[in-house]
């Protein structure tokens, strides 16, 4: 089996050679046989064949995924020994930067710091294979299958072909290929005389910073959303460029910007697809509006610019400018940041936490760190009714102190602006 990368998936892919990865750590408690997670991990290859896959060039500098169905090409395992509750972020750290073979694959690895009575499983997967809602899901059957070997997780058919995303009608439609020629002409055109320094950044230490938001707190957020009108993505959006504002101050953009899972848009692709295309809102706020009234108009904003989104069509277009991906990527790799940070917000992760042999005491918040400019990242979600967040930068971009100066203004921001609530405000 083989399929072309899809546009996309080869701007995350660039020359294979440089490390591009989704890190999705876990800690849980109680064991299991090191037999029952080889096993799983085979078991997830068979549900999506692509993670069994290499990728390989054809003479055209085309990359290809590639499955040789008659080899194994499992899922390697290393083992760690479990030291301390903070092994994880070091081995996160480390995975950030460590490339995968991409020409023999498998695509992913596991890492598994092992201790008596816990452990941390930490999922790495090169990014031009999934994004974080693939990434869940793959933890889900994961689990499913430690925890029971009999557990069906089904079978996933790969994506082979546009055809297989995007229905035959709109893709034969003359009109809208017509469109997507052109946009793809017009995307190489601009990104051609976009003047560009080779110049490679001088990329400095990357660090995370993780916390949790205090399950109290994050209750209030929850009824602050209630109350205004914005969702909690909004909401925290608004609460993090106030934070980058209040510490960056002269070298504060006022851009942020968040990727939007297409997959509600596009029925062919669910929540078991390896899929890895999202598109990108960019969002400011108005320095004379005060914090709600900001939220509200930013939430407007998003409805309205999410309300206009044609992912068929957008894909279209990007498969037809296949012609212009190194310029693109050398736009994105050596073009100086105008944007704060990026925030990608998983919402609640709908895995069970409480199986025979173990528990899930956590899942902490995917990263990922590529070879472009500006790697200041947010990525939150909530499980067991935790808020989670992981704050993804480095020394160049965001020196640390900065970095944690503005994690403690955006927890000082929810206290503040969640102060005055209560369960009956909301609610009467």
């Amino acid at each position: 089996m083989k399929r072309k990368l899809l546009f996309a998936e080869r701007a995350i892919y660039g020359d294979g050679k440089k490390a591009f990865n989704a890190v999705v750590p876990i800690k849980i408690n109680g064991s299991f046989p090191a037999e029952n997670l080889h096993y799983a991990l085979r078991k997830i290859q068979e549900k999506h064949p692509l993670l069994k896959s290499y990728i390989a060039t054809d003479a055209h500098n085309m990359p290809w995924f590639v499955v040789d169905e008659d080899a194994n090409n499992d899922i390697p395992v290393k083992v760690v020994t479990r030291i301390s509750d903070d092994d994880w972020e070091t081995e996160v750290t480390n995975q950030w930067s460590k490339p995968f073979d991409t020409d023999k694959g498998p695509l992913m690895r596991v890492i598994w710091i092992k201790g008596e009575e816990a452990s941390d499983l930490i999922l790495v997967m090169h990014h031009c294979l999934c994004d974080g809602r693939t990434a869940m899901s793959i933890l889900n059957d994961l689990l499913k299958v430690l925890d029971n070997r009999d557990a069906a997780i089904g079978y996933q058919p790969p994506i082979l072909s546009m055809y297989d995303i995007v229905p035959a009608q709109i893709l034969e439609n003359r009109k809208r290929r017509i469109k997507a020629k052109f946009k793809g002409i017009l995307n190489h055109f601009l990104l051609w005389i976009i003047p560009v320094k080779k110049k490679a950044i001088e990329r400095k230490k990357d660090y995370m910073i993780h916390w949790k938001l205090d399950k109290d707190l994050g209750d209030q957020l929850i009824r602050l959303s209630k109350s205004s009108g914005a969702t909690i993505n909004t909401l925290l959006c608004v609460i993090i460029l106030n934070a980058f504002k209040e510490i960056r101050k002269e070298k504060f953009f006022n851009n942020i910007a968040c990727p939007v899972d297409i997959r509600k848009y596009m029925p062919r692709i669910n929540e078991d697809s390896i899929f890895a295309f999202v598109s990108m809102v960019a969002l400011s706020f108005d320095n004379k509006l005060d914090f709600i009234s900001n939220a509200r108009k930013m939430q407007e904003i998003i409805n309205a610019k999410t309300a206009k989104l044609d992912p068929h069509q957008m894909i279209m277009m990007f498969e037809q400018s296949h012609s212009s991906i190194n310029y693109l990527i050398d736009f994105l790799k050596y073009t100086k940041p105008d944007n704060d940070f990026l925030f990608s917000n998983l919402g609640r992760i709908v895995i069970e936490h409480q199986y025979k042999s173990f528990e899930v005491e956590t899942i902490y918040s995917p990263s990922a760190v590529g070879p472009f400019g500006n790697t200041t990242g947010f990525v939150a979600s909530t499980f067991r009714g935790l808020m989670d967040f992981t704050f993804i930068g480095n020394e160049l971009f965001v020196p640390y102190d900065e970095a944690l100066a503005i994690k403690n203004k955006i927890v000082s921001i929810i206290q503040e602006q969640t102060a005055h609530l209560t369960p009956a405000t909301v609610t009467a």
